[in-house]
């Protein structure tokens, strides 16, 4: 199975037009289409965003029937579909439920001969779906004869690249069979693991990455034998295994964090002595420590160079899903010794959280 990077991104939502008008203007994506009932898109509305090697679909159910109804009502907004990039989509479904994938959806075959685009679904985690999808030409719409793309459409405003990764999170015991699920189906290679404790509560972590480093899934699990933390909470609020962000690749991550604040994103905060302790711990940095500080970027350095990073607040009401920025300069690795920032700053959210309800 030829898996060679991540093709599109899929959100349930309960609003598309609401959430994907939100993407545009936080984030700086494009509407490139449109789909419906009156494009050949049975049951939901769907609209097409793209920014640099981004391209994401938000979708909402236009009655119970569609499957966005269920997800919405079991689990909020989320991601729900993982579409992988192969060159034949038709045989890595089959092979993929050969080794024992759950199918989603047969294979489906959209276009005229010379720009054909085929789609085949099975579950990865939870019930979040990988979508295989395969173009017969580079130059072939998304999903012709269900979505039309505008002729002249409006380009991207934001700096946002790619996609780095993306940050799951399982109930307690199933972090190694979800692993062993991606090695054994799927092929990836696992290429990290980590313990990671914050205050009286733990959780683990492990990486999954296909062949060409172009899909990496962050799979976080809970150690319910110490004190409840996020990643319980993201798994009782979300109702089970989920996506907990996706990660956007950057160039320039203090003009993308400025960009975004502009446009009505919060971003988490780091306590100031966080950047008192940095020049020791990391040596000298590309950008201002005063930009660090102010912006609230995050900052740690592996063998092969500077990673940058800074997480959103959720706006979602159930606090399950929100995003990351990262601006890698050489480094490969994910932040390790950031992770325990992030979680303390997200508990502070938490209990604000619960402070302003009380």
């Amino acid at each position: 199975m030829e898996i060679q990077s991540i093709d599109h991104i899929e959100l349930f939502v309960e609003d598309a037009e609401r959430t994907a008008a939100r993407l545009c203007d936080a984030y700086g994506f494009a509407l490139r289409g449109r789909g419906g009932p009156e494009t050949g898109l049975a049951g939901c509305r769907s609209l097409l965003l793209r920014q640099g090697e981004i391209t994401l679909l938000v979708t909402s159910a236009l009655g119970e029937g569609h499957r966005a109804a269920e997800y919405v009502a079991r689990h909020g907004d989320g991601v729900a579909v993982i579409a992988l990039a192969v060159p034949d989509a038709q045989a890595a479904f089959a092979e993929a439920v050969e080794r024992g994938a759950l199918p989603v959806a047969p294979p489906d075959v959209l276009g005229p001969d010379d720009a054909q685009v085929t789609f085949a679904s099975v579950y990865g985690f939870g019930d979040v779906e990988h979508r295989f999808t395969s173009r017969r030409s580079p130059d072939a719409g998304f999903a012709p004869g269900a979505v039309t793309e505008f002729a002249d459409p409006p380009a991207a405003t934001g700096g946002l690249l790619a996609v780095d990764h993306i940050a799951v999170c399982v109930p307690a015991g199933e972090l190694d069979e979800a692993v062993r699920r991606y090695q054994d189906v799927f092929g990836f290679d696992q290429i990290f693991e980590e313990r990671i404790l914050v205050g009286a509560q733990a959780m683990d972590s492990k990486v999954v990455e296909n062949p060409t480093g172009q899909v990496t899934l962050t799979i976080l699990e809970p150690d319910t034998t110490l004190s409840p933390g996020q990643i319980d909470e993201f798994v009782a609020a979300h109702d089970g295994a989920g996506v907990q962000h996706l990660a956007f690749l950057t160039a320039d991550i203090a003009a993308s964090v400025r960009e975004s604040t502009a446009g009505g994103v919060r971003f988490l905060t780091t306590p100031s002595g966080y950047y008192d302790a940095l020049p020791g711990r990391l040596g000298a940095l590309d950008v201002p420590l005063e930009t660090l500080r102010e912006l609230s970027i995050l900052a740690d350095r592996d063998r092969w160079g500077i990673m940058l990073q800074i997480f959103t607040e959720s706006e979602h009401p159930r606090r399950t899903l929100f995003y990351e920025l990262i601006d890698r300069r050489g480094a490969r690795t994910f932040g390790g010794n950031n992770i325990k920032a992030l979680y303390e700053a997200i508990e502070r959210q938490r209990f604000s959280d619960q402070a302003r309800q009380v």
